[in-house]
């Protein structure tokens, strides 16, 4: 028997706001001045609500064996269980489960339990202070509590289940349209239960009255393309209305830029500085229409009903990552609030990969973010402590997240009339909490087979931007097709194919670290004890690049540890990793020009009833 002491670092919960039953259209109709817009590609996911972000201070408690899968154990079987440690055990010293205590709440999927009782199963106990690793004899059932006393038992994933886990929600699409991307990629993996995290995506074909055809594209009409990653957090709610609305919002803003550029003689396209003006104004009235015109609407009809169906945006909070890249300049343009991340991987002369972060971190831990809140709440010494806005929220800028924005007296009113808490002692000058995002803007080079990778905090916590820069590039090279170079097409077109593993795990990636520079670093390797070498890391095996990045996130190589994460029940597991959604975006010209967006059914974990999406709303 091995065991190993743990201490739990819990943080304070985030509440959750809950919403009647929702459907997901694939496709939904603009209006107004989107209605002449036609578009190319509209996906989402479902979502709902969790706990807060866990605090970054984090004790290791070191386990030489393995984790987990959500099923009890009957007592009399609990000594000898424990009595003997696991034979067959035999993980490396990278193979870690971090601190906590594990108890489990309910039985998972009896289809992912293994059919065959003739054999021994790995397991671990837990209580409320340890760790226990064990072998459930032959013949034995996991299927009960064990006792009073709040030990658990679970039974671990096999790597073949955590293959099925890790793929159950990843997509990716062929993007026929010949405007400079030619796939996309898309997984998600939850950690919350429901996830908290959402996505959208959109392709929007702008007729020539709002932006006349450049010669670049041979007269033909031009591609705003969305791709957008919402960690949510206090619930699904925020997340999910942006999934719903952002995009629309932005290109409201756009549409109307645009067409003001094409009535002054001087342009014939806005400026750099006017989309970005755009993009940042979109995100703001989004807020505004989710924290302040949500209360007036409330307080115009005062109905506890209507509150908590109104006011669930506002209640509970997300970041917000969106890129927007023209077809026509290929220039794509990032705008972060909050702390997902987007990083652009482009090829180096050397054959290499070069990692470029195009957004920065924006929470109480960056110093840039941390002088701007002191330099607009002076005097005000608690605005942001232990890294955290007024020492509850980590983002420094985020949607929702309300009682960071709200007045005290509204806050005390809500609370009085319908529903709410206590507004905190250190609330002066709200707003504390901003929507405005930061935008960058980066020159996109198709010909050096750039890719784009966007994902919520949850992935930068376990690899960096360099590690994922590389892993993509190494399997771009693992996936490729090598008659492609005999037929004179670019590396990068087509679908993926052939390749083999090699059997080292070099990342092809060069470039400086990001620590220091206000970027999150991956924390969680110290957490779960990780030592091995970025050689003994990381595997591949999958179609798809983001589901590919998940895996090598919580494990890669090591099998052990990626099955024991995976293992994990909510809301247990989100103690060692968080929700995590992942984009993948490969720019260049593929060999499909039917102006379509397919289902790459490959990399996607079923087929999809479309077969095709059609390139109107």
């Amino acid at each position: 028997m091995h065991r190993a002491s743990l201490r739990s670092v819990l943080s304070t919960a985030r509440r959750s706001a809950v919403l009647p039953p929702r459907t997901f259209p694939r496709a939904a109709t603009p209006r107004n001045v989107l209605s002449a817009l036609k578009a190319a590609h509209f996906s989402s996911t479902a979502k709902t609500q969790g706990t807060m972000k866990p605090s970054k201070k984090l004790t290791v408690g070191l386990l030489s064996g393995l984790v987990l899968v959500g099923a009890w154990f009957y007592k009399d079987n609990i000594t000898s269980a424990l009595d003997r440690r696991s034979s067959s055990s035999s993980s490396s010293s990278s193979s870690v489960v971090p601190h906590a205590v594990i108890p489990v709440q309910k039985p998972i999927d009896s289809a992912l339990l293994p059919e065959d009782d003739d054999q021994p199963k790995r397991i671990i106990a837990v209580d409320n202070e340890s760790l226990y690793t064990g072998t459930l004899p032959a013949g034995r059932k996991v299927s009960k509590e064990v006792d009073n006393s709040g030990r658990k038992v679970v039974e671990m994933l096999t790597p073949e289940q955590a293959t099925e886990k890790l793929r159950r929600n990843e997509e990716s699409y062929i993007v026929g349209r010949g405007r400079g991307v030619w796939r996309y990629d898309v997984v998600q993996i939850p950690s919350n239960d429901p996830i908290e995290d959402d996505h959208s995506e959109k392709i929007i074909e702008v007729p020539q009255s709002v932006s006349p055809a450049g010669e670049s594209l041979d007269g033909a009409t031009s591609d705003w393309m969305f791709w957008g990653v919402f960690d949510g957090h206090s619930g699904w709610t925020t997340s999910a209305k942006l999934r719903q609305t952002l995009i629309v919002h932005v290109a409201r803003e756009l549409n109307a830029t645009y067409k003001a550029a094409l009535s002054d003689p001087t342009l014939t396209i806005p400026t750099s500085a006017s989309i970005d003006a755009a993009i940042i104004n979109g995100f703001v009235r989004l807020d505004n229409e989710i924290v302040h015109e949500s209360v007036e609407k409330v307080f115009k009809n005062p109905s506890k009903l209507v509150a908590a169906e109104t006011l669930a945006p506002a209640l509970s909070g997300s970041c917000g990552l969106l890129a927007f890249y023209e077809s026509r300049s290929q220039l794509l343009k990032i705008a972060v609030t909050g702390d997902s991340r987007a990083v652009l991987g482009r090829r180096a002369p050397g054959g290499k990969w070069t990692a470029t972060a195009l957004s920065e971190d924006q929470t109480g831990s960056n110093a840039a973010e941390e002088a701007r809140m002191r330099a607009e709440h002076p005097g005000e010494d608690h605005v942001i402590r232990n890294g955290r806005v007024l020492g509850g929220l980590e983002p420094t800028r985020a949607f929702g997240d309300a009682f960071y924005k709200w007045s005290v007296e509204t806050q005390l009113k809500i609370k009085k009339e319908f529903f709410g808490r206590t507004p905190s002692p250190l609330l002066k000058t709200p707003p504390y909490v901003t929507a405005e995002p930061v935008v960058t803007t980066t020159q996109i080079h198709p010909e050096n087979g750039d890719f784009l990778v966007l994902a919520t905090d949850g992935l930068w916590e376990m690899l960096t931007n360099e590690e994922v820069v590389g892993l993509v590039g190494r399997w771009i090279e693992e996936q490729k097709i090598p008659a492609q170079k005999e037929s004179g097409k670019p590396w990068f077109g087509g679908l993926f194919g052939g390749g083999g593993a090699k059997t080292d795990g070099a990342l092809p990636v060069e470039g400086e670290s990001a620590e220091g520079t206000g970027q999150r670093q991956p924390i969680r390797l110290r957490q779960w004890g990780v030592t091995a070498k970025e050689s003994e890391r990381f595997v591949w095996e999958d179609r798809n690049a983001a589901t590919h990045l998940v895996r090598n996130a919580l494990g890669g190589r090591n099998k052990d540890m990626l099955c024991a994460l995976l293992t994990l029940p909510s809301p247990y597991s989100r103690r060692y990793r968080d929700d995590l959604t992942v984009e993948v975006i490969f720019f260049g010209d593929g060999a499909d020009k039917s102006g379509n967006v397919t289902v790459n059914e490959e990399a996607t974990a079923t087929k999809k009833a479309e077969g095709e999406v059609k390139a109107k709303l």
